[in-house]
C-alpha cells in the first residue's frame, strides 16, 4: 500500500519538475527558440489558431526566428497577431516568410528574467513540497487503518528522500537557466 503512494508521489514530483523545465523553456536567454511563439494564436478564418498549426515556425540562426505560413494568405494575420502579443517583437515580411530580429538583452532584462525564472523555480518546490504533505496524509490514512508505526516511518523516509531529490533537480535546473541567462 505505501509503495503506491510512493510512486504516485514520485510520478507527481516528476510531472512538476516537467513542468519547470516547459515553463523555463519559454524564458527567453538572448537565443531565438521557436517556443518564444508558442503562446501567440492568429485569426485563422475566424478561429484563433496557435502559429505552430498554421506556419513552420524555426530558428535559423541564435538571433533570428523565422515564420513560413503554409497560406500566403495568412502571412497578415500572423504578423497581427505577434504585433498584439506585445512581446516587443518587430516583424517584417517578404511576401514568403516572416522574420523576427531578436535583438540582445539588456542587464536590467536579464535581470528580470533571472526573477522570472526563481519565480518558476519557487512555484516547483511549493508544489513538490505539497506533493509530499498529501503523500505523508495518505501514509497517515494507511496508520490509522492498520499499516505498522515502522512501516509508516519508513515510507514518510522514502517521501521525504524523494522530496529532497526533485527540490535539488529544481535548484540544478534554476542555476543552469540562470547561467543561460547570464552569459552574454
Amino acid at each position: 500500500m505505501e509503495k503506491e503512494v510512493i510512486d504516485a508521489a514520485k510520478d507527481q514530483m516528476e510531472k512538476a519538475v516537467s513542468h519547470l523545465e516547459a515553463e523555463l523553456q519559454k524564458i527567453r536567454a538572448g537565443r531565438a527558440n521557436p517556443l518564444m511563439l508558442e503562446n501567440i494564436y492568429a485569426d485563422y478564418y475566424g478561429t484563433p489558431t496557435p502559429l505552430s498549426q498554421i506556419a513552420n515556425v524555426s530558428a535559423p540562426d541564435a538571433r533570428t526566428l523565422q515564420i513560413q505560413p503554409w497560406e500566403k494568405s495568412m502571412i497578415t494575420p500572423i504578423e497581427k497577431a505577434i504585433s498584439l502579443a506585445n512581446l516587443g517583437y518587430n516583424p517584417t515580411n517578404d511576401g514568403q516568410t516572416i522574420r523576427i530580429n531578436i535583438p540582445p538583452l539588456t542587464e536590467d532584462r536579464r535581470k528580470d528574467l533571472v526573477k522570472q525564472s526563481k519565480g518558476e523555480a519557487e512555484h516547483a518546490r511549493v508544489t513538490i513540497r505539497n506533493i509530499r504533505r498529501d503523500a505523508n496524509e495518505a501514509i497517515k490514512k494507511l496508520q490509522k487503518d492498520g499499516l505498522p508505526e515502522d512501516a509508516a516511518k519508513g515510507a514518510e523516509t522514502k517521501i521525504q528522500a524523494l522530496t529532497d531529490d526533485y527540490i535539488a533537480k529544481v535548484d540544478k535546473q534554476l542555476e543552469a537557466k540562470d547561467k543561460e541567462i547570464m552569459t552574454v
